[in-house]
């Protein structure tokens, strides 16, 4: 017998959206978002942000709440194309200006114009940044490798993105942990006149018991803990060293048959 690690509960598929720029058009997304029970991570570049700061914290605080903030830059440049100071100074301004604003931590970003390279990442996980968003989509719902080089499924222009849709709440392969990832800008919907694109997608995905709605950073701290859990040889116990509750569940080592969902408490081990 092994056991296969899930998402929370069991589940073994998961969706997240993620928007840059903080443009006013967030509202309307975050209404749909709350309405449909889908969790969004929004970008901010807080040097673009209205100045009063009191009256910005109050209402990024109401706006977002249920959701992640996370990092976009302090102005939007290239990363790569700025000096090493440079790259700390839109990083470090930007988190220390958006934790100020929410009274969070913030650990996200996502790459201005969608450009990072090696030295970026290493400054960024030098900075406390624990993932980071690109743009080019994989067109799958694999979950990344390195989640400071995170590439979303599609944006939500994608022509496919129904069909995705409805590959993704049609799967019901357990053994396989499937990410669907969708990104873009709110202002997009307006310029685009496409709200009923992305309302026709989060009612199809909404309310559906086999996904597991998340932030980006949700994702990333679940699965650094699903990771780390510390077995013993043959499977037969299991420690979580971390805080958080995982879920494992149970295989048959003698063919495919899906087994219990076992919830692994955080700071303790069990029995299998």
């Amino acid at each position: 017998m092994f056991s296969y690690i899930t998402f929370p509960e069991g589940r073994s598929k998961a969706l997240t959206m993620s928007y840059d720029d903080g443009r006013e058009h967030d509202k309307r997304l975050v209404e749909l978002f709350n309405k449909c029970g889908i969790k969004g991570t929004f970008h901010l570049n807080s040097g673009w942000m209205d100045p009063e700061l009191e009256k910005m914290r109050m209402e990024a605080v109401k706006l977002y709440e249920g959701h992640e903030i996370a990092t976009h830059s302090l102005t939007h440049p290239t990363l790569t194309r700025l000096s090493d100071t440079a790259i700390v100074t839109e990083i470090l301004e930007d988190r220390k200006n958006l934790e100020k604003l929410t009274g969070r931590i913030v650990r996200g970003h996502s790459y201005p114009n969608g450009a990072y390279n090696e030295n970026v990442k290493q400054i960024l996980k030098s900075l406390g940044i624990v993932y980071a968003r690109a743009v080019s989509p994989t067109d799958d719902f694999e979950m990344p490798e390195d989640f400071l080089e995170w590439h979303p499924t599609c944006h939500h222009s994608a022509p496919d993105l129904m069909e995705k849709a409805k590959w993704f709440c049609d799967f019901d392969k357990a053994q396989y942990l499937k990410l669907f990832y969708v990104w873009g800008h709110s202002y997009e919907f307006d310029r685009d006149s496409s709200w009923n694109v992305i309302e026709e997608f989060c009612e199809y995905m909404s309310g559906h018991n086999d996904i597991w709605y998340a932030t980006g950073i949700e994702i990333v701290d679940y699965m650094t803990a699903a990771r780390g859990l510390i077995w013993s040889a043959d499977g037969s116990h299991v420690y979580n060293p971390y805080a958080m509750d995982v879920w494992i569940r149970r295989v048959s080592s003698e063919g495919p048959e899906m087994g219990d969902v076992i919830k692994v408490p955080g700071g303790k081990g069990i029995i299998l």
